[in-house]
């Protein structure tokens, strides 16, 4: 069953978000307590564009896709959870994504490759300042990571992180999705995007180390224009190790593995019951796992065609 479909999510506001085949859903705890969820069609462009599901370009694709389906998820969430009123329009979802892209260009490209300069004392070696870069920007992220994980309202996203893995982990199994089957189960997964991230920052740090050392906009245009490289690389990375025993690729992404224990967090019963409706309303009737259960309250929904 598992090794047919392939289950992807993140954690939103009192919620979580899952991709499937052909839906994705977002399945939030209101106030009353009951779970809402929003299913939607994706119209992939690896689906209108089969050359995109090539290696390389089709990690570009899932990247931005991903950010997308995210973003508005997380809107939606919001909106649910009673932390605002509307949801967020295209016109506002492309410019939270410029800003957020802007904001990431700047923290972790302009800033370690301009702290860099500080290394000149040692060596003009353009590989050695260059490491020290990657160096820098592996230490901001991970320093980032630390300071929003002791954020009292980022822990419980994490805790929704956590029953989103633990979920995803029982389906793949093949158990039938109840609560009791699913807290058995770990919540650290290979295919998150903590680990994505990670694996993005340390393949960046091979790649940029031979680009020389020019001034210092040429090194962050320079990053920029190389991230969708970087980003295909590393999605090749994540996917060759989720179906592999391979131990030199097992060994790549212990790390992201172990830092999953800072973005997941143990998840309550509640949790578990709203990433399993999220799991449920992505699959097809006939792959829904045998002894999967009815959720106990009403469960409203909204069903709609979305393109990404």
């Amino acid at each position: 069953m598992s090794d047919k479909i392939t289950v992807g999510g993140q954690a939103v506001i009192e919620g979580v978000m899952m991709r499937g085949p052909k839906k994705v859903a977002t399945a939030v705890r209101t106030p009353e307590k009951k779970i809402e969820i929003q299913i939607k069609d994706v119209n992939s462009l690896s689906e209108r564009f089969p050359i995109l599901k090539k290696p390389l370009l089709r990690g570009c694709v899932s990247l931005g896709e991903s950010l997308v389906m995210g973003i508005r998820s997380l809107s939606y969430s919001a909106q649910m959870a009673g932390e605002d009123d509307e949801q967020i329009s295209d016109k506002e979802l492309a410019g939270t994504i410029i800003f957020a892209f802007v904001l990431a260009a700047i923290l972790f490209v302009a800033i370690p490759t301009g702290a860099a300069k500080l290394f000149h004392f040692i060596t003009e070696d353009p590989v050695f300042l260059n490491l020290m870069e990657g160096a820098l920007r592996l230490l901001i992220f991970l320093g980032y990571i630390a300071a929003i994980s002791a954020m009292k309202d980022i822990q419980r996203v994490f805790q929704y992180h956590g029953a989103e893995h633990k979920t995803i982990a029982c389906f793949e199994a093949g158990e039938a999705l109840t609560v009791e089957n699913v807290k058995k189960h770990t919540r650290l997964h290979k295919r998150c995007g903590t680990s994505f991230l990670l694996i993005v920052m340390l393949v960046s740090i091979f790649v940029f180390a031979f680009l020389g050392w020019p001034d210092l906009w040429l090194r962050i245009l320079s990053r920029v224009v190389l991230l969708p490289v970087v980003a295909g690389i590393s999605y090749e990375i994540i996917k060759l190790s989720a179906n592999s025993s391979n131990c030199v690729l097992g060994w790549a992404i212990k790390p992201g593995l172990w830092l999953q224990y800072m973005t997941t967090r143990e998840p309550d019963d509640d949790m578990i019951e709203v990433a399993i409706e999220s799991v449920k309303a992505v699959l097809p009737e006939d792959k829904i796992p045998a002894g999967t259960g009815e959720y106990r309250q009403s469960v409203a929904g909204a069903t709609e065609a979305v393109a990404v």
